[in-house]
């Protein structure tokens, strides 16, 4: 599996485009990374929350919004406070008070990741991606001006020091995951497709073949392909016949999560997802955990 990451971003108005490393301690450790400068990390008391409306930045915040936008960068975060579906924080030590994306004593596997992970630091065009196989975690990294696939080995673990990967839901998009250590240090990243990541590494959800499938799911599947269930406006584009393979997926319960690529004559390409259940049915009670 192979999703873009980075690290995460704060969405509590204290904490809103910003993200701090710590100690176990939580002592602040930016500065023993040996790490190129970052914008640093200082929540925001109640009355700079009520201040960041425009007139208060034109006059007084210029410098402090541009290290906001700079924290924020590709990670997602928010200026002037969190996303209404955001939920309720379940940690407010770590998502409120403060918002660590690095939690490590002195030698963790934490402190080894790589700072291009960090929006505030690496290029504009520069993008991380991470893949999960079955023996290791790899971040790439790749300037996007010099090709679209990062290629950059830039940080490697076995996958036996990985003890899990868990969704963190209160974040932009619900798309962070923490990310935790056998020697008990964590990060939390933000990622494409959170939910999928930690049903993979948890073998809760495993690429299948359609040979793979029950006949109840494979006759479904044709039918999707000859008619995918996508309704488009005529100024997008007509839909064109599916040619690429589906992505499948099998959850654990028997469940298969089918992925089609619908090509439209405008040029663009849509993603209409359906889950089976064995017996060909849709079930429309995955469609929240994608």
């Amino acid at each position: 599996m192979r999703v873009e990451v980075a690290f995460a971003t704060g969405i509590a108005p204290p904490v809103a485009g910003l993200r701090s490393f710590r100690d176990t301690e939580r002592h602040d450790i930016e500065a023993q990374l040996g790490w190129p400068p970052g914008p640093g990390f200082t929540p925001r008391s109640r009355p700079d929350r009520a201040g960041a409306r425009a007139l208060d930045i034109a006059l007084l915040g210029i410098p402090r919004l541009l290290d906001i936008i700079a924290n924020a960068g590709a990670a997602g975060g928010t200026l002037f406070g969190e996303p209404a579906d955001a939920g309720r924080p379940r940690e407010p030590e770590n998502e409120v008070d403060d918002f660590p994306v690095m939690w490590a004593a002195p030698g963790d596997m934490a402190r080894t990741l790589p700072w291009q992970l960090d929006p505030a630091r690496r290029p504009k065009k520069y993008r991380t991606e991470l893949v999960l196989t079955d023996q290791r975690l790899v971040v790439l990294g790749g300037d996007e001006d010099e090709g679209s696939v990062p290629a950059e080995e830039l940080w490697t673990a076995a996958r036996d020091t990985v003890a899990g990967i868990e969704h963190m839901p209160y974040s932009e998009g619900g798309s962070d995951v923490r990310v935790r250590f056998t020697d008990g240090s964590w990060t939390r990243w933000k990622v494409r497709e959170p939910l999928k990541l930690v049903g993979r590494f948890r073998n809760d959800r495993l690429p299948v073949t359609e040979g793979e499938l029950t006949p109840a799911q494979r006759e479904r599947l044709g039918a999707l392909v000859a008619s995918p269930p996508l309704r488009v406006s005529r100024s997008i584009g007509t839909m064109l016949p599916v040619t690429e393979l589906p992505s499948l997926e099998r959850f654990s319960d028997g469940t298969v999560m089918v992925e089609l690529q619908v090509p439209l004559s405008g040029g663009t390409v849509w993603t209409v997802t359906r889950h089976l259940s064995p017996d060909g049915t849709d079930d429309v009670t995955k469609d929240s955990a994608r």
